[in-house]
């Protein structure tokens, strides 16, 4: 009996994030293939994410960008900012050269792209529950560039958008109201305006319809995510 309650102790709690179910499941058993981890909640929005971190109290939060209430960076901030034991990895099939710096800067100890989640995601969990961090080769390569300052070049274009303008020009592209927009970030749409001009700039825009056109194509181009 000793030794079962000290194995059970050893067992690593995971919970999952993403608004896809059939994706959920497919990651629990993955994960469960796996002896000392185990998936013990999951959550399809961030809201929901979050009452089941703060419920169930994991050792990592395995979290989605795409989520339907609010950006999955956003509750990486929230989980670190609430819950700081939780560990975070970010699995996700957004472009690592946009979003991998990002999730680190927003407090994820880790970033995997989707597609390679069979291959890596267990890996990476084994890592990041070890106190250490994982992204792809060539993410640790440009990270460690910047940090040498061999390529500390300004940012352009959709690199130079904060994680905040990244979410306003997504709900642009999927058609969202200003009005609406607001609401969902609980901020004022004077605000979001102000976001509007300020992604403009960035991106060389001066035109507000050019901005809903580059939105729009830049969502359907993403539109598997």
């Amino acid at each position: 009996m000793q030794r079962s309650r000290t194995s059970e102790k050893s067992v690593k709690r995971i919970v999952l994030i993403d608004d896809h179910p059939i994706m959920r499941h497919g990651l629990a058993q993955l994960i469960r293939a796996e002896e000392g981890l185990d998936v013990i909640g999951e959550a399809g929005s961030v809201r929901e994410g979050l009452e089941v971190v703060g419920r169930l109290k994991p050792d990592l939060a395995v979290v989605d960008l795409t989520l339907p209430d609010k950006n999955g960076l956003e509750l990486v901030k929230d989980i670190r900012a609430q819950h700081p034991s939780t560990f975070c990895i970010v699995l996700s099939m957004h472009e690592e050269t946009l979003y991998g710096e990002r999730a680190l800067r927003a407090g994820a100890r880790g970033y995997v792209m989707k597609e390679e989640a069979a291959d890596h995601l267990v890996t990476a969990i084994h890592k990041v529950l070890t106190g250490g961090l994982y992204v792809s080769e060539s993410l640790n390569a440009r990270m460690l560039e910047q940090v040498t300052g061999v390529a500390r070049s300004k940012a352009i274009g959709m690199d130079a958008l904060t994680d905040r303008e990244l979410e306003i020009l997504a709900l642009i592209g999927k058609g969202v109201a200003t009005k609406i927009i607001a609401a969902q970030l609980s901020i004022s749409a004077r605000t979001v305006e102000a976001h509007r001009a300020h992604i403009k700039e960035k991106l060389t825009m001066t035109d507000g319809a050019a901005l809903v056109r580059y939105a729009v194509q830049w969502v359907e181009s993403h539109a598997k995510l």
